[in-house]
């Protein structure tokens, strides 16, 4: 996959450098987990914290599918 470049916001939580987009998410992903992001009753939801909050355009909570959406936002080819 060709590398995609992430913006300032969406890099304070998986790096600036540029990385396929697959990447991107599993980074993503490793971050919701180190940090219990991860709603305890649906784990289809993630909590955001600050970090996040940012990546999701201020929302405090949004699913697992609406986040794709939210990060493509943050990301250019």
């Amino acid at each position: 996959m060709k590398p995609v470049q992430p913006d300032a916001i969406l890099g304070a939580v998986v790096g600036t450098k540029p990385a396929p987009r697959g990447q991107i998410t599993k980074k993503l992903w490793d971050y919701i987990k180190k940090n219990g992001l991860q709603d305890a009753k649906n784990k289809r939801n993630i909590n955001a914290d600050d970090a996040l909050k940012a990546v999701f355009g201020g929302k405090k909570q949004v699913s697992m599918f609406e986040m794709t959406k939210l990060v493509s936002k943050h990301i250019s080819a």
